[in-house]
């Protein structure tokens, strides 16, 4: 099984408040969940150069300080290609001045996929009964709100 290295992006407005996107696996899944901004890194692109060219399709943010890597994830995921892919995920910590998140740049698949982006209270995470991955984000998201980030990345994997 082919490996993918993902750059996902926990992007903070000035208010504190988490950007999440809200999408399916295939076009045809009943099931949705929130995520995460962010995606795969290209083919000779860093982690970090991938986290920002992600933020800005997805939400049309340039201006955007990317910190450091905070988690780490590996999951089995199918690809709304039908293709199964182990994601080898990076968690970057990033502000930029907040706003409304552009849909413009959303290629054809993330427009068939993702059915909402908008801003995230902390509180409203902790209380969402929602689906929102990683599975952990809830339970580790008060640590990075509260500015204790990690010397290394955590590794929170679920089984592979």
């Amino acid at each position: 099984m082919r490996e993918r290295l993902t750059a996902r992006v926990l992007l903070f407005d000035p208010q504190g408040r988490l950007l999440l996107v809200r999408g399916r696996a295939t076009p045809d899944a009943e099931l949705s969940f929130w995520f995460t901004v962010g995606g795969g890194v290209d083919p000779g692109e860093t982690l970090e150069a991938g986290a920002l060219r992600e933020v800005a399709e997805e939400t049309g943010f340039t201006a955007v300080e990317l910190g450091p890597v905070v988690w780490e994830r590996a999951s089995v995921f199918t690809l709304a290609d039908g293709e199964t892919v182990i994601l080898k995920e990076s968690y970057f910590v990033a502000r930029c001045p907040g706003g409304d998140p552009s849909r413009a740049a959303w290629e054809p698949h993330e427009v068939v996929l993702m059915d909402d982006i908008r801003w995230w209270e902390i509180e409203e995470i902790a209380a969402a009964e929602e689906m929102i991955y990683p599975e952990r984000l809830r339970e580790l998201l008060p640590d990075i709100v509260a500015g204790r980030l990690p010397a290394t990345p955590l590794e929170i994997s679920v089984e592979v």
